[in-house]
């Protein structure tokens, strides 16, 4: 590929969450948009880019570079497969990832003896706080950490209409709290902290409305002591003009320092012992998804498929998030830790 040349780029999906997928390609200069699929093309259409009902179809017209998969679980292995036997070779795939833990071993493995990348697309590890605080941590700003809480309180789940105005099919979804939200949490633990090694749960319904569950705590144990702490509510809220911006508040905590990230994106850093804070990040002004973390992975992705710079969240990779969401259920269910070393 020379300099002047431009990826090819062709989604699959025009639900809710693809406008932001869509409005961060635009913005992408070496990637031409050439095609958008989805089963009712009318929503396609609405991309304004050339529209398909048909993804084969698509893949053989117009012979994309990459294939973003912007569907639900069900959907990805054979959106996947299909992909694989045009000879697609670089994927991002909307989370969860697969079905299961089996299916996503599967779809693997079929990828990595085509010679494919997929990359997963989970966002909230290339949210700019986070980004900040991945910083001042590898400076060692804070001392010694010693635990991370963060607070999920988006305040969208009381009431009979719950999601319905955005994603009503959260309603529906016999694994919810954990599988759709707390998931991205694991995986930006992970990017912050390394991977846990053990996991204890206690999860609940507090919504009747709903089948899963919408509220509760998650412990992880990571390396070198630490702690960390996902406590989640989607029926409660946090201070904020945008509850979807950070859906929370943070603590990161260690012997020199606290870091904190609030509700308006911001991040600041506590010295040990004082009362002042020094702001780290300034609030954040996109009005947009989450600091604008879609455009941040996709980006990413297009340089790591080029060869510029190291992937992260590729789908071998990401078998791990899925192994600990398993776990995180089984600690629910049994009462009990569940470790996550090898035997």
């Amino acid at each position: 590929m020379t300099e002047d040349q431009k990826l090819k780029v062709a989604c699959i999906g025009a639900g809710y969450f693809s406008q932001f997928h869509y409005g961060s390609w635009s913005r992408i200069s070496n990637v031409e948009p050439v095609g958008s699929c989805n089963r009712d093309i009318e929503k396609a259409e609405c991309t304004g880019w050339p529209a398909f009902d048909d993804l084969s179809q698509m893949l053989v017209e117009k012979r994309p570079d990459i294939l973003d998969i912007i569907l639900p679980p069900i959907a990805h292995a054979k959106t996947i497969r299909t992909a694989l036997s045009h000879g697609l070779k670089w994927m991002i795939c909307q989370k969860p990832f697969c079905n299961d833990l089996d299916e996503a071993k599967e779809i693997v493995a079929e990828v990595e003896a085509a010679g494919a990348t997929i990359v997963v697309h989970e966002n909230f590890r290339f949210q700019p706080w986070y980004r900040a605080v991945k910083t001042e941590l590898d400076l060692g700003r804070i001392g010694t950490l010693q635990q991370v809480t963060f607070r999920l309180r988006p305040g969208d789940g009381q009431g009979p209409d719950a999601y319905l105005d955005r994603q009503p099919y959260f309603q529906e979804m016999d694994k919810f709290l954990v599988h759709e939200t707390a998931v991205h949490w694991v995986d930006t633990f992970r990017f912050l902290l390394g991977d846990p090694t053990a996991v204890y749960a206690d999860l609940r319904k507090v919504n009747p409305v709903i089948a899963g569950e919408d509220a509760g705590y998650v412990l992880f144990d990571h390396p070198d002591g630490v702690r960390a702490l996902f406590d989640g509510n989607r029926n409660l809220d946090h201070s904020a003009d945008n509850h979807r911006r950070t859906m929370g508040e943070a603590l990161i905590e260690g012997t020199e320092g606290t870091l904190a990230i609030y509700g308006d994106g911001r991040v600041t850093l506590r010295a040990f012992g004082d009362m002042s804070e020094t702001e780290i990040l300034a609030a954040d002004t996109w009005h947009g998804f989450g600091g604008d973390c879609v455009h941040a992975l996709q980006s990413h992705a297009v340089s790591g498929f080029l060869g510029k710079t190291p992937l992260e969240n590729i789908a071998a990779d990401y078998l791990r998030v899925i192994e600990i969401e398993q776990a995180i259920y089984e600690s629910a269910e049994t009462g009990r830790k569940i470790s996550l070393e090898e035997p």
